[in-house]
């Protein structure tokens, strides 16, 4: 992910959260629209060689939020779970 693709809000966010930015790459790689479920997981761990390590569990937890320019605007863990309707 080029990092003109992430505003400085997001850039700023990403180093006091401590998140990596290969974990948003995967994120808006394997990620969908609503949050990251259990194919993208699957997905990603298939791209690692069918492990699912630490490393996909922490991506997991992560979000984005976007602009309708595409930008990734800003960054954080998910700490609740998703309600499905």
């Amino acid at each position: 992910m080029a990092q003109s693709h992430l505003t400085q809000h997001a850039r700023v966010r990403m180093q006091q959260r401590g998140i990596p930015a290969d974990a948003i790459e995967d994120l808006l790689d394997f990620g969908r629209s609503v949050f990251f479920d259990k194919t993208a997981r699957r997905r990603l761990a298939r791209r690692n060689g069918g492990e699912v390590t630490e490393r996909i569990a922490r991506v997991a937890r992560t979000y984005a939020v976007l602009g309708r320019d595409g930008a990734v605007r800003t960054i954080g863990w998910r700490y609740k779970r998703i309600q499905r309707n």
